[in-house]
């Protein structure tokens, strides 16, 4: 390896790092998103060390200590109404929504970065792609997933694949978009020039200078990801009895709602309170990826 090769590599790592030092300045900047943040890693921890935060098991059933209320000894959330601890309950419901969200997003954007890589690059495949993502905008997004959840049938496991569907027509469209004016820059005419392959140019030089609008994508999505899921298992087409899952609990909850109010109340201050997360951190990644914000 030269000594050019090697300083290069050098400033390519001191300019990502610098990259980097200014998006976290802008972000600390906004209040908001600082605190979707705490509120994130506190959700990821709870989902990481939910056995140890917990004293009973979230399935487990004591009929005679049903429908407890909040501040109850031994269960500061309340039971419901077969005797499970709501805190266990909520703490491995934390767990489905980052699992969920996570498979749905991360498939969605797979599926929507090749589309859309694929539509920008190449014009003969951007009429077909694109009328494939109109086809599927076409539909509501909660009504396609239902759509695909019947065929598909109610789990968990479909849910993903249902919302991972969705996902792909908004990312490819984000994608295709990027492409289409990143593929004018003068670096990517010179590597054409210099004989570079089609697919060394679009994953090597395209994509690494679009993933700015990937990562609010992802961000955001993350908080309709787990929305949905929390509206499909309420509709009985996500997570099933007795799984921990937040909108099922809403759903079971309901009958309750003026004996047993928590049991609703606090399965649905978790949902607001992470998808208000991701969204304000989308938010500021959005703005601390904007290369016009003023860092002063």
């Amino acid at each position: 390896m030269t000594t050019q090769t090697v300083s290069a590599k050098s400033i390519k790592n001191v300019e990502k790092e610098s990259v980097f030092k200014d998006t976290f300045k802008r972000i600390l900047k906004n209040k908001l998103a600082v605190v979707g943040l705490v509120i994130i890693s506190i959700q990821v921890l709870l989902a990481i060390f939910a056995p140890l935060l917990t004293s009973y098991a979230p399935d487990t059933q004591n009929l005679s200590a049903r429908e407890l209320p909040i501040g109850s000894e031994g269960h500061w959330l309340g039971t419901d109404n077969h005797g499970r601890d709501m805190w266990s309950r909520i703490v491995y419901g934390a767990r489905i929504s980052i699992l969920v969200g996570i498979g749905s997003v991360g498939l969605g954007l797979l599926g929507g970065v090749v589309l859309g890589l694929l539509s920008g690059y190449y014009r003969k495949l951007d009429g077909i792609i694109m009328r494939l993502m109109d086809l599927l905008f076409a539909f509501p997004g909660i009504l396609l997933a239902m759509l695909i959840i019947a065929i598909l049938g109610t789990s968990l496991v479909n849910v993903v694949i249902a919302i991972s569907i969705w996902s792909i027509p908004n990312c490819a469209r984000i994608v295709r978009g990027s492409v289409l004016s990143t593929k004018k820059e003068e670096y990517i005419l010179a590597q054409r020039s210099l004989g570079s392959s089609d697919r060394r140019i679009m994953f090597k030089h395209i994509l690494p200078n679009i993933t700015a609008p990937i990562i609010v994508f992802a961000t955001m999505r993350m908080a309709t990801a787990i929305l949905s899921t929390s509206a499909l298992s309420y509709l009985g087409l996500g997570a099933q009895p007795p799984t921990p899952e937040w909108g099922a609990m809403i759903a079971a909850g309901q009958d309750y709602m003026w004996t047993s109010p928590h049991m609703t109340i606090v399965p649905g201050i978790a949902i607001m309170l992470v998808v208000f997360a991701f969204n304000v951190v989308g938010d500021g990644l959005r703005d601390a990826l904007d290369p016009n914000m003023d860092l002063n």
